[in-house]
Order: C-alpha cells, then structure tokens, then sequence
C-alpha cells in the first residue's frame, strides 16, 4: 500500500496569482472608488485577467482607464477594445491631445507624449475622484520600480516619495489616505517578464498580435528599432528598413522600439525571454534613456 502524500504546495505561478488576487480584493474592500489603468498591453491585460478572476462570477466591480498618448499602436487599442467588449465594463480614456487642448498640459513640441501623460493622468483621477489606480509596474522592470511598495501612497499633488514608503509586512497593507491624496496599488510588483508570459501561455490571453513576430518597417535610431509611421519618418541619413520583429513592451510609438525576433508563439517567446539579459523597459523604451534616474523622476511627478 502506498504511503505517498498529495503534495497540496502551489506552483509559482499559482502562488503569484493567489497574491494578486488577494491584492484585487483587499483594494475594493478597502477603497471607495479604485480604477484598473488599462493600456492594453500584456502586463495590463495580466492585471485584468487576475481582476476577472478574483470577482467571477460578478463583474469587475470598477471602471478601466486608458491614458491615450495620440500615438499607441492600433494593435494595441483594438485588443484593449475586445477586453472591454467582453468583460463588459466601463472603459474611460484620459486624451494627452484633449488635455493639451483643454490647458490641462502644455506641450512645446520638445517634450514626450510620455511625459505629458502624467499631468493627464493626475487630471483624471482627480475629476473621478478615485482614490485608488491598479497598475501593471513590476519590480523587475527598472531600478526605480523596485524602490515601490504594492500600495504606493501619492500624495494631493499625485507625486511619490520613495523615502516615505510604508512597511508591508505579512503582506499586511496600509491604506489609509487624507482627503485629496490616493494610492497606486500594483499587483503584478512580485512577477517577473517571464511569469508574465508563463501565465499568458497557461490562460491563453488574448494579447495585442505585435508582441509575436511579424515583419514591419523600422527605422533604426539611438540603439533602437522605431515603427516607422506618420509620427516616426527618417532623419538625416536614417533609412526605412523591413525587418523580422517583435515588441517586447508597447506604448508612445515615437519612443517604444522593437526587437529582431523569430518568436512566433508564447512558447518560443518564453524560449528567448529565458536568456535575455536586459529588461524589455531597457531594451526598448526611450523614455528611460533620457538619464539614470528617468524613471524615478517621472514616478516622483506622478507617472504610473
């Protein structure tokens, strides 16, 4: 007769799901008016998936927000589009262009559109008067990421001081916030890249199709590999070239570049993220080249 005892240990990726599930459902006990920043990219789409897990089978019971930047991937927004079809739920876009023409942001033509979401996005959460902002931040991404607490506490400015970070200990969170302040709350903040596209193999999650390998039309600038479009054309002796690429991560089209890859499915992508050596925010988001403390700059105004 056997003596051999069930092993009840949850695998890491159900562990990691677990947490985010419970992260989702202290946030709404908690909090009067949380709201899920949805790009619709992979690690936001992760993000809603946990939030559809941890509510099933009611819906999710806060609204999504996009802060459009006027220049996302048209992939992206029509994946963003089916989720919310889907799931059924409120979707709110906080426009860069209808900021800048509200006076909300200024734009002199020498800053990104990146960095003009911040103001955007401070913007909306204070007219919604949402206490709490779901993002998709993840501690292995960039220096300033890991600095993060799972409750972020913004101040009523919207800004973030990494010096005044509250404690978490026995995942115990501290939500409490004077009138006019709010918490950015990150559930993903204990995965990896790779956890992220282990999970999306596992669930079969509908991501944006330029993530997989497909041929398109670069420029190369800066160590990068932009899509060439309207917004993004030639300079100087720069050439459009087709090549064989794949978007690590995805936003500003103006500042987001690609990589050479022949990984066509989760499986394959998960093969070359494995031995990747560099984050996909250091390969391919110019926006944190600008200098070594891009990130923690922009966190500190009240970027995601």
């Amino acid at each position: 007769m056997s003596s051999a005892q069930p092993d009840y240990q949850l695998s890491q990726l159900d562990q990691l799901e677990a947490e985010s599930i419970h992260i989702f459902r202290e946030v709404a006990s908690e909090f009067e008016k949380p709201v899920l920043l949805f790009s619709g990219g992979k690690d936001s789409i992760v993000m809603l998936r946990l939030a559809e897990k941890a509510f099933y089978p009611a819906k999710v019971p806060f609204p999504l927000m996009q802060v459009d930047t006027g220049f996302d991937f048209p992939e992206v927004l029509a994946t963003r589009d089916n989720w919310v079809n889907r799931l059924g739920v409120r979707m709110i876009v906080a426009s860069v262009d209808e900021a800048i023409k509200n006076g909300v942001v200024t734009d002199d033509g020498k800053i990104s559109r990146n960095r003009l979401q911040i103001g955007t996005l401070l913007n909306a959460i204070e007219a919604h008067g949402f206490t709490a902002a779901f993002g998709g931040g993840r501690r292995d991404e960039e220096k300033a990421r890991a600095k993060e607490r799972v409750y972020s506490h913004r101040d009523d400015f919207g800004q973030w001081d990494p010096k005044m970070q509250r404690p978490e200990l026995w995942s115990l969170y501290n939500g409490r916030i004077r009138e006019g302040e709010h918490m950015r709350i990150f559930p993903l903040s204990n995965w990896t890249e790779l956890d992220i596209w282990h999970y999306i193999h596992r669930e079969q999650i509908e991501i944006p199709s330029i993530y997989f390998s497909h041929q398109r039309d670069v420029i190369a600038r800066d160590g990068m590999l932009l899509s060439a479009s309207d917004a993004v054309q030639p300079k100087g002796n720069e050439t459009i070239e087709t090549r064989t690429v794949r978007f690590r991560t995805v936003g500003d089209m103006t500042l987001t570049g690609c990589v050479e890859s022949e990984a066509a499915t989760t499986a394959q992508i998960i093969d070359e993220i494995a031995i990747a050596r560099v984050t996909e925010r250091g390969a391919t988001r110019g926006d944190d080249r600008f200098s070594e403390a891009a990130m923690e700059d922009r966190k500190k105004e009240g970027y995601f």
